[in-house]
């Protein structure tokens, strides 16, 4: 029987990906929904597979009799307020990225979500798939020896046939190119790097394709990132591109290279000098939400609330990324190189 009692908030292209794993999940009911949206008796039960109550009033919502987690799935600018009111209110919280559209929106989140003790789990769901096993494994083995170079690139054409275009494109709701989309890439980057960040330098620049003109802020960018050991990474985030979704995963170290699904390392005896070693393992491979691996991170969470601790990837694991985010910003408004220390 199902223990934890879940309010979605937000019934887009997001939260159709996230009901699934709800129902999926033996722990978890979706009790309660909140949503613009007029929705029948039925389409809430072929949603939920349940009768969860409806709700056009966010307060109200959150009144829901015994409900122990909200999850955010509205536009960008609406979590840090929706966040707010729901860690005020003792709820559990699941947040899509981008937690925020600017820095000081982040932290206010991050002020109410430790003042409330309430635990967090933030939608960085690629960290769930086994390419990311893989790469982790492949590093912790010493296969690549040490990684000088970390790249991780977010290529999805965004355009007009997209389901969130038409917002998404707006700078007060989408925000930029990395922090709309490309903020998964620079996630794994910092995730397989799991070292501290000196300094940031951004530049971007747009497409001319007249169907993507309608972008309020630069629809490509790319950050270098300096290390404080002296390593560096790059991230691209292209939503402007004409071509299939690539989640692109370079790292270059002493002993080894692993690109993607590809691998080639000092450390494995009888190697071709000039072929790469396919590893067969399951890569981001697409941007459809449909794809992406919310029911592991659905199910982590769910333990974590059962075992009384905090998921992984909380809210301050995630704001580790998004503070990454701002100061890469921040680089683009002002043409300089920023230093982490400007972002305390």
């Amino acid at each position: 029987m199902a223990s934890i009692s879940v309010g979605i908030v937000g019934l887009g292209w997001a939260a159709s990906g996230h009901l699934p794993a709800f129902k999926a999940n033996p722990h978890m009911e979706v009790a309660a929904l909140c949503s613009s949206k007029d929705l029948s008796a039925e389409q809430i039960r072929e949603m939920c597979g349940n009768d969860a109550a409806l709700y056009h009033d966010y307060e109200e919502f959150l009144q829901h009799p015994g409900l122990d987690v909200v999850d955010i799935c509205t536009p960008h600018p609406l979590h840090p307020p929706q966040a707010i009111k729901a860690a005020e209110a003792g709820k559990h919280l699941m947040i899509e990225k981008p937690l925020a559209i600017d820095y000081d929106s982040l932290l206010q989140m991050r002020n109410a979500i430790e003042k409330a003790g309430v635990k967090s789990t933030v939608y960085f769901e690629l960290r769930f798939i086994p390419h990311f096993d893989l790469v982790k494994s492949v590093m912790t083995q010493g296969l690549l020896g040490d990684v000088h170079f970390f790249e991780v690139d977010y290529y999805h054409g965004i355009g007009p046939w997209y389901k969130q275009y038409e917002w998404n494109v707006k700078k007060e709701f989408g925000g930029s190119s990395l922090i709309t989309a490309g903020v998964h890439a620079l996630d794994a980057l910092l995730y397989f790097a799991d070292r501290e960040v000196e300094e940031v330098f951004a530049y971007s620049t747009k497409t001319t394709a007249p169907d993507l003109q309608e972008y309020e802020y630069d629809s490509t960018s790319v950050a270098i990132l300096k290390f404080a050991d002296g390593t560096c990474g790059k991230c691209t985030s292209c939503v402007d591109c004409r071509q299939p979704y690539v989640f692109n995963v370079h790292l270059v170290g002493s002993q080894g290279t692993l690109w993607n699904d590809k691998l080639w390392s000092t450390q494995i005896a009888g190697l071709r000098a000039d072929e790469w070693i396919t590893v067969p393992t399951t890569q981001a491979e697409s941007g459809d939400v449909l794809d992406h691996p919310y029911p592991p991170q659905v199910d982590h969470f769910a333990q974590c609330l059962i075992e009384d601790r905090d998921s992984s990837i909380n809210f301050a694991e995630a704001f580790k990324t998004h503070r990454v985010m701002f100061a890469i910003e921040k680089s683009l408004a002002e043409s300089r190189p920023v230093r982490m220390a400007e972002m305390d």
